[in-house]
């Protein structure tokens, strides 16, 4: 059953799944006109809070390309590549391989957003390129859909904004709810079940999508099984610049300072991860292991290639999320959930508006900081838990990036495929997992 679903919903998105490019217009169009129909906004104000977000996320949008092309050039290092190579030779079947990646791309997504999405990739990528190489017959689209699986659970994780900020000193609504320790919301009873049910059921969803047909598998392209060969001038014709390029004393240098403060970072704060460091310890362990500076420099320039998507799309969502936070329409939609809800439905809409809100604005930290007060006054009202509605809304904001490309944009240029490739896969997992947390929260 679950193969005719993940196959059902494959054919949609091929007929009717836009380029990610084409899906973001649409949503700020679509944005527009909700803003004018639900808002006192006029169609001057709609437009001036367009472009006053369009540019908010250059700095992290900066960030993602930065991981992305880290990320690639760490996975291309001899001793990263043995291993992966190792890893990925595993599985023997499609649905094994599908399982796999899976599992490891969930585990990397509860440890750290960024990780799950950059090492759930990479990984699908290898697994793909194994398959190929000892002529084992594996479903490259759902691979790929399998290593976008850690976005999908990300934030009831290690790296779960709204959890974390809420248990920061002086966080926006410190006034209103207090400092909330992760213990009430990440280490709640609630989020361990959640996570157990989530690490068994996303790896066996995918294992179960796999076509048993082997004419309906579509391996992976040739071409990317290709992997980049490190050609440069014949060693005894090196100038003085190519033996500076080649030199391994500089890399060493220039890592051993990092490894410093790497080592000093987390001496400090322990395992905090966030993008900037998660960044900076990808770029050192990256240059150190490639050993010569310029077999880093041509690591990261063929890792460049994936980054289109993110640099032309990123100001777009920006621009709609300007439009729902600004014309105050995410707050309209928060409020026609809380307007239907009693203490026992309130965490089920809480989630259901989070899961919509998250397709216009698909940021965990953006979600919560718009989305956030409307839901604590509502749960004030009802006399609801503070961190039971926090986490309804971080199950609601991760669940749907499964339908929103957005978060797989730095996915699609590693591992080559097109949104429409994986995203059927994607939203067949997504419908089989709203029941299941609408349950969750149910019970608890």
């Amino acid at each position: 059953m679950l193969e005719r679903m993940g196959n059902y919903f494959s054919n949609w998105a091929h007929k009717y799944m836009p380029d990610p490019m084409i899906f973001a217009i649409l949503l700020t169009i679509l944005t527009y006109i909700l803003g004018l129909i639900f808002t006192k906004t006029t169609w001057f104000g709609m437009i001036l809070d367009w472009y006053k977000g369009f540019w908010v996320l250059l700095k992290f949008g900066m960030q993602m390309c930065v991981i992305l092309v880290t990320g690639y050039a760490l996975a291309t290092t001899v001793p990263v590549q043995k291993f992966l190579r190792w890893l990925a030779g595993i599985p023997k079947t499609s649905a094994g391989a599908a399982m796999l990646v899976a599992l490891v791309a969930v585990i990397a997504g509860l440890i750290n957003w960024g990780l799950g999405l950059i090492v759930g990739a990479i990984f699908a990528l290898e697994v793909g390129r194994q398959g190929y190489l000892n002529n084992r017959k594996f479903h490259y689209p759902l691979l790929v859909a399998a290593g976008y699986a850690g976005l999908a659970v990300w934030h009831g994780g290690l790296s779960g904004s709204a959890p974390l900020l809420v248990a920061t000193k002086g966080h926006f609504l410190a006034k209103e709810i207090g400092i909330i320790p992760v213990s009430k919301t990440l280490g709640s009873s609630l989020n361990i079940t959640v996570l157990i049910v989530m690490l068994i059921v996303i790896p066996l969803v995918m294992f179960l999508m796999a076509p048993k047909d082997e004419s309906k598998i579509e391996t992976i392209s040739p071409a990317l099984c290709e992997v980049g060969k490190d050609e440069g001038t014949p060693k005894e014709d090196w100038t003085f610049a190519d033996k500076l390029e080649n030199s391994v004393i500089l890399s060493w240098l220039i890592g051993l300072g990092g490894l410093i403060y790497i080592f000093y970072y987390f001496g400090k704060h322990g395992f905090a991860l966030n993008l900037n460091i998660v960044n900076f310890t990808f770029l050192i362990v990256g240059i150190i292991l490639h050993k010569r500076p310029i077999a880093y420099v041509r690591a990261v320039a063929d890792g460049v290639r994936g980054c289109a998507g993110i640099i032309l799309q990123f100001p777009f969502y920006a621009g709609i999320m300007g439009m729902m936070k600004f014309s105050g329409l995410v707050a309209v939609i928060a409020g026609w959930f809380v307007a239907i809800s009693s203490a026992t439905t309130y965490p089920i809409f809480t989630y259901i508006s989070a899961c919509i809100v998250n397709i216009f604005v698909p940021s965990g930290g953006g979600q919560w900081a718009v989305q956030g007060p409307v839901l604590v006054k509502a749960a004030e009202t009802l006399h609801f838990s503070i961190p039971k509605t926090i986490m309804a809304m971080a199950y609601g904001d991760q669940w749907t990036n499964l339908f929103q490309p957005f978060w797989a944009l730095p996915l699609l240029g590693i591992c080559g495929v097109r949104a429409r490739d994986i995203m059927g896969y994607c939203i067949a997992l997504m419908f089989i997992g709203i029941p299941i947390y609408i349950i969750l929260l149910f019970l608890f």
